[in-house]
């Protein structure tokens, strides 16, 4: 069995932002606070340690992690690298990786992917109609495989799981859950849905957070 003292969170928080003016999106403001502080709230007291993968603006993400790390190489890589770069810095047999941008994930999160991922090595949440490859719990020894691919030239995350004993998790009761927002009108779009849910009738709110 998983147990807390086994996972590291890996929060991503390393790329341009492009869609978003090149802003860092980790720290934009959402519902009044951070995006990343959305986030970390699904982690915190779940996992033994809470990092942060961010290439820029170290001193503002430090107080909302236990560390902060930047990408293995520079160069803004995209998300493998990120995963990367967790699974070399973590110290626990499994990272569970999340995105920064997915301010509404299930607050039971951490449990579903332990639950969810038998004798695999990697369990991907899948919310009934799409995988979401960066929601993911991962076993931390499949570093020394990364970074061959890596060097191979693979920035492909899904390419890279296909390589080894992966599984599905359903989250489809919470598809809503797993929007991640890369841009303003996606941000705007989804804090009127909480706002909504928080203040409507009871269990609007609980698909996007149960």
């Amino acid at each position: 069995m998983i147990t807390r003292d086994d996972l590291t969170g890996l929060i991503l928080a390393g790329g341009q932002g492009s869609r978003m003016g090149g802003r860092d999106k980790g720290l934009e403001p959402f519902a009044g606070r951070p995006l990343v502080t959305h986030v970390r709230e699904r982690l915190a007291g779940r996992v033994a340690e809470v990092l942060i993968n961010a290439n820029r603006n170290a001193d503002a993400y430090a107080p909302l992690a236990d560390r902060v790390i930047q990408d293995a190489e520079g160069g803004f890589q995209g998300p493998l690298m990120g995963i990367y770069s967790g699974l070399r810095a973590a110290t626990t047999p499994w990272l569970l990786v999340v995105p920064c941008d997915s301010p509404a994930l299930p607050h039971d999160l951490v449990a579903r992917l332990v639950t969810g991922i038998g004798e695999c090595d990697i369990a991907v949440a899948f919310d009934g109609e799409r995988l979401h490859p960066v929601v993911a719990l991962i076993r931390t020894s499949l570093a020394e495989d990364l970074a061959s691919a890596l060097a191979g030239g693979e920035r492909k995350i899904d390419r890279w799981y296909a390589r080894h004993a992966w599984c599905r998790v359903d989250v489809s009761d919470c598809p809503d859950a797993f929007a991640n927002l890369n841009t303003d009108d996606e941000k705007r779009r989804l804090e009127g849905v909480l706002n909504e849910g928080a203040s409507g009738p009871g269990g609007k709110k609980e698909p996007l957070s149960p």
